[in-house]
């Protein structure tokens, strides 16, 4: 349930006429969407604990990040740039990496608390 608010507020961000720019130096963008689908990934590496599912959902994040690019592209007010969908996929791939190092599990403690859904 929180990880699907986390993609829907991602979203929101990448689609909305004025987002807000929390860092102002040449291509924070970048920055930015890197940290938001490492967050994404590591949210949900945190609560899928198995492989499969954590590659899969790798690839359904990369494909979100493509697909918004494109959304992007169909609007007047936003950018299409590969160079973001790169920097979302290096995002994923970070997560991805750390988590399988071994960082914490906040995310599963926080799901089943709230909603117990996670297993």
């Amino acid at each position: 349930m929180l990880g699907a608010g986390w993609v829907a507020t991602v979203m929101y961000l990448s689609l909305t006429p004025h987002p807000p720019e929390p860092m102002h130096f040449l291509n924070a963008d970048k920055l930015e969407h890197a940290l938001a689908y490492s967050f994404l990934m590591l949210w949900f590496c945190q609560v899928y604990q198995q492989r499969a599912p954590r590659i899969f959902i790798a690839g359904m994040l990369v494909t979100l990040g493509v697909g918004i690019e494109y959304l992007q592209r169909m609007t007047a007010y936003r950018v299409f740039d590969y160079v973001d969908m790169l920097a979302n996929g290096a995002g994923v791939l970070l997560s991805f990496i750390f988590i399988n190092m071994g960082m914490g599990r906040i995310g599963i403690m926080l799901e089943t608390k709230f909603f117990k859904i996670a297993e």
